[in-house]
This record gives structure tokens, sequence and C-alpha cells, in this order.
């Protein structure tokens, strides 16, 4: 059987290898950064500073893939690996949601709320900056490309 019953395509153990190595991977970096935090008791810091690199990451990762326009299996791979496997295993948005409740518990509701919602204002910055990185990189390369073939002609 090629396709589920909705139409998609079934999973398959390639897609799922690439998922399981892009989420060790990116699980082993954000624990990389759990025991680089523990001298700066780093559990307020660690958690925002991983979601936040894995938003840049995602970011930036979607707008070259959709600029540069790889061969669509490509871009599924991409995607697969880095994106939902290593940006799903870096980021932790359960534990900042446990974080954030554990501030709430200890009655430090304005530190919570400041953990919180900051994280999510800065991710997505982090994610916009990563789209106009891309973006910039793409379009100075095309202006590159585009010298480079006038020169010749």
């Amino acid at each position: 059987m090629s396709t589920t019953r909705r139409g998609r395509a079934p999973l398959r153990a390639a897609s799922i290898g690439l998922v399981v190595c892009g989420g060790t991977l990116g699980a082993a970096a954000r624990e990389g950064l759990v025991l680089a935090g523990r001298h700066t008791d780093g559990a307020l810091f660690v958690v925002p500073l991983a979601n936040v690199i894995g938003a840049f990451i995602l970011g930036y990762l979607f707008e070259a893939l959709t600029r540069t326009a790889p061969a669509p299996e490509r871009t599924r791979r991409s995607m697969l690996l880095v994106g939902t496997g290593f940006c799903g295993g870096l980021t932790t948005y359960s534990a900042l949601a446990t974080g954030t409740a554990a501030l709430f518990d200890d009655s430090r509701i304005g530190i919570g709320l400041a953990y919180a919602l900051g994280t999510v204002v800065v991710g997505a910055g982090a994610t916009l900056l990563g789209i106009v990185l891309a973006s910039g990189l793409h379009d100075r390369r095309a202006a590159d490309r585009h010298e480079a073939g006038g020169a010749d002609s």
C-alpha cells in the first residue's frame, strides 16, 4: 500500500531515521548547554537559550530552502533532519512550561510571566532574524551570480 487513507505517504524507515539522528544531535546539543549552564545556575538561562537558537535555525532553514529550492527530496530530507529532528531535540517548550509553573508555584508570578513571554517574543524575533539573514544571503548570492554573468558577456 503506497498511501494511507487520507492520501499521505506512510512513514518510511529512512524518514524516521533522519528525525531520530537529528533529534539525537539536537538533544545532545541541549545537554551540552545544560552542562555549560550549571556554572551559572542555568535553569532559567539554558531553556530559553535552546529555544531561541532552535527558533533561529528554523527560520533560517525554512527561508534558505524556500529561496534555493533544491530538489524536493533533498528539501524534505533537510527539513526532517534539521527542522523536525535537530531543532525538535534542541528545543524544549515543555521544560519552559514546567519552569514557568514552578515559578508560579513559588509565587514568583512576575518572573514567571517574563520568563515565558520573553522566551516566546525573543524566539519569534530569532525566527525573523533567521529569515532575514537567509534572505539576505540568497539575494547577495543572486546579485553576485548576475554580476559574474554580466562580466562574461
